[in-house]
């Protein structure tokens, strides 16, 4: 019998689950469309195109919210199995409210190393895919910057003409290797820059150890300087927010190939937050369930689902703007990075066990 129980509880509460995420997800898709449609509305494409691409890019944004998702997903099942009273029957064979707690928290917490393991590896393909088929329709764009395994690749338009800046890598504020292309109205080459070292912590990029090959009358001379100056609308902060995108890195990624990417030219700072950020993503998983347990499962009185819609919201909303400002404190150095992501799991942590021993007395 025990069995039997325990199957209905976790085969219900996963059925839950997935309907919430199928939810979530057609929501997205209608939302992220007009996005997408707006994008691609100049260009030759079918509407496959922005269908496709917002199919594809909806997923790692529900396992962004996944800590909601479940959170929403728990109070549903249980809000259910207490006014259907199977949450009675439950108690009537032997399972307490914190084994039922427990059975559900565990859940949510394996469902989030499945995610880390399995899922992300897969949704992280899937936005790498989207972000490099949007680069190849935003050639007519007039900013770009992308990296790929060629180096970092800069397009940016100027009062007459644009520029092309290639370089091999970035290092610290500086990039290595480059070259810059100075192209007139009629995309004819003006002026050619190579540089052994640039750096860009500023708008204004110090260039070192410089060749200039200027057009002049057709002819193209040669000039060299030890130090040279130009003015980008780029500088470090901007560029880096632009190319280390958390949503294209895994979790196995980072695990495996950490020492890699700080080659490759990833802050380490920035992969220091994003290995956190996951890591912490089960321990979520069990609290948000635990807390739904609590508001949930202190009383078998059946209720009215509105105001349980109503009190899911205002939590989830507390809790997102409690995450927010611990990682935007741990941004701007006022505690630790690793601190401010753990800190709400802490914080739930010490109100779940209160609330866990409150509803194991009902």
């Amino acid at each position: 019998m025990n069995k039997i129980l325990l199957n209905y509880l976790l085969i219900n509460f996963l059925k839950t689950l997935f309907m919430v995420i199928l939810i979530i997800y057609s929501f997205g898709v209608i939302l992220n469309l007009f996005e997408e449609i707006e994008f691609f509305k100049n260009l030759d494409v079918s509407f496959f195109t922005p269908l496709m691409l917002t199919s594809i890019f909806v997923p790692s944004l529900i396992i962004k919210l996944l800590p909601f998702v479940i959170f929403i997903s728990s109070m549903w099942f249980m809000v259910k199995i207490r006014n259907n009273k199977d949450l009675l029957t439950l108690k009537v064979y032997g399972f307490s409210n914190i084994k039922i707690f427990f059975i559900l928290a565990l859940t949510s917490f394996f469902i989030g190393w499945l995610v880390l393991v399995v899922v992300n590896p897969i949704t992280s393909s899937m936005v790498k895919y989207y972000e490099k088929t949007k680069s190849q329709y935003a050639r007519d764009i007039d900013h770009l910057v992308t990296f790929n395994n060629n180096g970092l690749w800069i397009k940016e338009n100027l009062e007459i003409g644009e520029r092309i800046i290639t370089a091999v890598k970035p290092e610290g504020l500086n990039l290595l290797d480059v070259t810059i292309f100075h192209f007139d109205d009629r995309f004819g080459l003006d002026e050619k820059i190579f540089a052994r070292e640039v750096n860009i912590e500023n708008n204004e990029w110090k260039l070192l150890d410089v060749i200039v090959f200027k057009r002049k009358n057709n002819v193209f001379e040669r000039e060299t300087f030890e130090d040279y100056k130009i003015i980008s609308i780029y500088d470090h902060n901007k560029i880096t927010s632009l190319f280390n995108n958390s949503d294209t890195m895994s979790f196995l990624d980072l695990v495996v190939d950490y020492k890699k990417l700080l080659k490759s030219g990833y802050n380490d700072r920035f992969l220091n937050e994003s290995l956190h950020t996951m890591l912490s993503l089960p321990f979520f998983l069990f609290l948000m369930t635990a807390v739904a347990a609590i508001v949930t499962m202190h009383t078998l009185k059946k209720s009215e689902n509105f105001k349980f819609i109503i009190l899911g919201l205002i939590i989830s909303v507390l809790i997102y703007y409690f995450k927010d400002l611990s990682i935007a404190l741990g941004k701007t150095d006022r505690i630790p990075l690793p601190l401010s992501i753990w800190a709400p799991v802490l914080a739930l942590s010490f109100f779940t066990f209160i609330g866990v021993l409150q509803i194991n007395e009902k």
